[in-house]
C-alpha cells in the first residue's frame, strides 16, 4: 500500500471520527440547520422540487442544490436526520479530494503535496469545525475549487478546461447562487499576474474561454431559475433573478459590516496555520515569480478576499472557499521536500492553545449568561492546557510530518469542543420534544401560532404539515380569545418565565421556550419582552 493511499485512509478515518462525534452530541441546531432542514422537508412534503419553500412560502434565500441532493439521499434511505446530515460532510470530503486533484495540476511532480494538501485544509479549524453542519457552503467550496482546477486546465491549453469551469460556475450558481463568480471571475480575469509566459494571441482565446465559461454556467443556473421564477409568483421572482444579489453586494439586509471586518477574522479562518511562525518564513522565501502555481494561489487569496471586503454582507463562513487557496500555499511553501526539519518551537500555538483552555477552565465558572454554559466542565479547559504544553515541547520533526500532527491537532481540539461544550449546550437547543408536541397540536386541529420571527424551527423535527400563523403581539389578545384551544409559542431571551399553567416550557439558547393555550393567553396575556 503506497504512500498515498495510507494518507486517504488516514484522513477517512479521522473525517468519520469527528462526523460521528458531532452527529452523537447535538441534535440540528436552530436557526440555520432547522431551517435547511425544514426546507428541505417541505419540499418533499409538497413533492414541489423546483421551488423551495418554507412554512408555506416560497423560500427565495437559497437555490435548491443543497436540498435535491438531501432528496436523493432521502430516495435511497428514507427521510432520517443522519442522512440529512451527512451532506454536508460528504461534499467536504470531495472538496478535500478536488484540492489534492488542484495540487496535482498546478505542481504534478510534488508528490508530497498532493497528499498532504487535503491534511492541511482539514486541519484548518475552522474547516474541521463547520464541515459537520447542516450548511450550504461546502457546496460553494468545492465547485470553487473545481473551477480553478478548470482554469489551471486552460491556461495550460486543455479547452476542456473551460467546460469544467462552466459547469462548476452553474453548479455553484445551483447551490448559493451568483456569488460563485465573485470567487471565480478575479482570478480569471486577473491571468496575466498568475500566467506570464503565454504569447499576445493567448490572451484573445483566453477571454473568449472566460466568457464561454460564464455563459454555460448562467445556462445551467437559468434553467432552474426561470421556471422556478414563473412557478413562485412575482415577488419570487424578484427575489431570485434580483433582489437577493443585488442587496447583498450593495446594502446588505443582513450581516453588514465594514469594509476591515474580515481582518481580525483571519486569525480563526486560518488557524493553526497562520500561529507557525516558520510557516510565514517559509511563504516569503517561496519565490513566488519562480513558481505559477504560487502565483495562482495568491492572486486567488488575494483577489477575492479584496472583493469580498467590498461587498456588504459578511460571515466569516463566505470566505471558506479561500481555506483551499490558503492550504495549497502553506502546503507548496513548507511540505515540499518534505526532508527539510523543523526545529523552530511554536510557542505562538501553543500561547494560544494555551489561552484557549484558560478560557475554558474559567468561564464556566463565572459566566452567567446561558445556565448550559456553567455545566460545562472546567477539565475539559485543563486538558487543551496540557496539549498547548506539549505541543510547545513537540521535538524536531521534517516538515511534512510536521504539518501532518498539527494537523491532528486541530481535530482533537474540535473533539474537545465537541464532547466538552456542544454535548453540554445541547439540550438547550434540542427542539425535537417541542415539535413533537406542536404536530400533534395540529393533527388535532388546533391552531398553532407564533409571535417571533420564525425559521422552520419545528418543520422537520414534528414533520409538520402545515404553516404556523405568526401573529404580530399588539394581536395577541384578540386571537387568544377567539382561540382558546390553540398554541401560542414564545421565547424568552432571559431569565425564567413565569407561566406555571404553561403547556410546554424548556430552557431555550441563554432563556426559555414556552407553549400556551390560547385560553390561558387570553387571562393573562403578558407576554416576553
Amino acid at each position: 500500500m503506497n504512500l498515498r493511499t495510507t494518507s486517504w485512509l488516514g484522513l477517512i478515518a479521522v473525517w468519520l471520527v469527528v462526523l460521528l462525534t458531532a452527529l452523537l452530541t447535538r441534535t440540528l441546531v436552530p436557526v440555520d440547520e432547522t431551517r435547511y432542514a425544514a426546507v428541505a422537508w417541505e419540499m418533499w412534503q409538497r413533492g414541489d422540487f423546483l421551488v423551495p419553500y418554507l412554512n408555506g412560502e416560497p423560500y427565495s434565500h437559497k437555490p435548491p442544490l443543497f436540498f435535491w441532493l438531501v432528496h436523493a439521499l432521502w430516495w435511497l434511505f428514507g427521510v432520517q436526520e443522519w442522512v440529512l446530515r451527512a451532506v454536508a460532510p460528504l461534499t467536504a470530503l470531495l472538496a478535500l479530494a478536488a484540492t489534492a486533484l488542484l495540487a496535482r495540476q498546478l505542481w504534478p511532480k510534488a508528490d508530497t503535496v498532493t497528499w498532504l494538501v487535503p491534511w492541511i485544509l482539514f486541519g484548518s479549524v475552522f474547516y474541521t469545525s463547520f464541515y459537520s453542519w447542516v450548511q450550504i457552503d461546502m457546496l460553494l467550496v468545492l465547485f470553487t475549487v473545481l473551477a480553478m482546477t478548470g482554469l489551471v486546465r486552460a491556461g495550460q491549453g486543455r479547452g476542456s478546461g473551460w467546460i469544467v469551469t462552466g459547469v462548476a460556475i452553474g453548479l455553484g450558481a445551483l447551490a448559493k447562487g451568483p456569488v460563485i463568480l465573485l470567487h471565480v471571475l478575479p482570478i480569471a480575469l486577473l491571468a496575466p499576474l498568475w500566467k506570464r509566459d503565454a504569447a499576445p494571441r493567448f490572451w484573445r482565446a483566453w477571454y473568449t474561454g472566460v466568457v464561454a465559461s460564464v455563459l454555460l454556467g448562467v445556462a445551467i443556473a437559468l434553467a432552474w431559475a426561470l421556471p422556478a421564477a414563473q412557478a413562485g409568483g412575482e415577488a419570487y421572482k424578484d427575489a431570485i433573478l434580483w433582489g437577493q444579489t443585488a442587496s447583498r453586494v450593495v446594502d446588505s439586509f443582513a450581516h453588514n459590516h465594514p469594509v476591515w471586518w474580515y481582518l481580525p477574522w483571519l486569525a480563526v479562518l486560518f488557524a493553526p496555520w497562520c500561529f507557525l511562525p516558520w510557516v510565514w518564513s517559509d511563504l516569503r522565501q517561496a519565490e513566488p515569480a519562480r513558481d505559477e502555481g504560487l502565483r495562482f494561489c495568491l492572486v486567488w487569496l488575494l483577489s477575492v478576499f479584496a472583493l469580498l471586503s467590498l461587498v456588504s454582507g459578511k460571515q466569516l463562513k463566505y470566505l471558506l472557499p479561500l481555506q483551499p487557496a490558503f492550504a495549497l500555499l502553506v502546503t507548496r511553501a513548507s511540505g515540499w521536500p518534505g526532508s527539510r526539519m523543523v526545529s523552530v518551537r511554536p510557542w505562538l500555538l501553543a500561547l494560544m492553545l494555551l489561552l484557549v483552555g484558560m478560557a475554558g477552565s474559567v468561564l464556566p465558572l463565572v459566566l452567567h449568561k446561558a445556565p448550559w454554559i456553567n455545566a460545562v466542565h472546567p477539565a475539559w479547559g485543563g486538558l487543551l492546557m496540557i496539549v498547548a504544553i506539549t505541543v510547545f515541547l513537540l521535538r524536531p520533526l521534517p516538515s511534512a510530518p510536521y504539518l501532518l500532527r498539527i494537523s491532528l491537532l486541530s481535530v482533537f481540539v474540535v473533539a474537545v469542543a465537541q464532547l466538552g461544550v456542544f454535548r453540554k449546550a445541547a439540550p438547550a437547543y434540542d427542539l425535537q420534544a417541542a415539535s413533537r408536541l406542536l404536530a400533534k397540536a395540529q393533527e388535532e386541529g388546533r391552531e398553532v401560532a407564533v409571535i417571533t420571527r420564525y425559521h422552520g424551527q419545528f418543520g422537520f423535527y414534528g414533520r409538520l404539515q402545515q404553516p404556523l400563523l405568526y401573529i404580530a403581539p399588539e394581536n395577541v389578545p384578540g386571537w387568544a380569545k377567539r382561540n382558546p384551544d390553540a398554541y401560542l409559542v414564545m421565547v424568552y431571551r432571559k431569565g425564567e418565565p413565569v407561566y406555571p399553567q404553561s403547556v410546554f416550557t424548556q430552557p431555550y439558547r441563554s432563556g426559555y421556550l414556552v407553549i400556551r393555550e390560547g385560553r390561558a393567553v387570553a387571562a393573562d396575556p403578558a407576554l416576553p419582552r
